[in-house]
């Protein structure tokens, strides 16, 4: 049972790092600074570092590994919340749908603009 479990976590931080490295894509896509870092080479011992600048010197990071999930967010330098695990995913979750756009402004730009709007991973 246990060996199974293990599996299951390492396949959650496999996709979550996937999911991030798409994510810090998107956000450059739309002009935010964002960065994902892995290391490992995928197969054990790997994890990945996601930092996002939300401006006005506000800044989250979350690190993902074999070991935890961690997320930290400051402003002006200074740490104003840290999560650890599902509460750190949760908070990630919120963080990006204020980021990117909704599919009713996307669909409203396009109306407004004419432009077909590049596909989002």
């Amino acid at each position: 049972m246990f060996l199974r479990l293990a599996e299951q976590y390492r396949s959650a931080v496999e996709d979550l790092i996937l999911s991030l490295q798409a994510l810090a894509v998107s956000l450059r896509k739309q002009g935010h600074v964002a960065t994902c870092y892995t290391c490992g080479d995928g197969r054990d011992g790997h994890g990945a570092s996601f930092v996002a600048d939300l401006g006005d010197n506000h800044m989250v990071r979350l690190l993902v590994s074999d070991f935890g999930i961690s997320w930290v967010e400051s402003r002006h330098g200074q740490e104003l919340v840290k999560l650890e695990g599902a509460d750190a995913i949760q908070e990630l979750q919120r963080v990006v749908l204020v980021l990117q756009p909704t599919a009713e402004s996307a669909a409203a730009s396009t109306r407004t603009s004419g432009a077909a709007l590049p596909a989002q991973s």
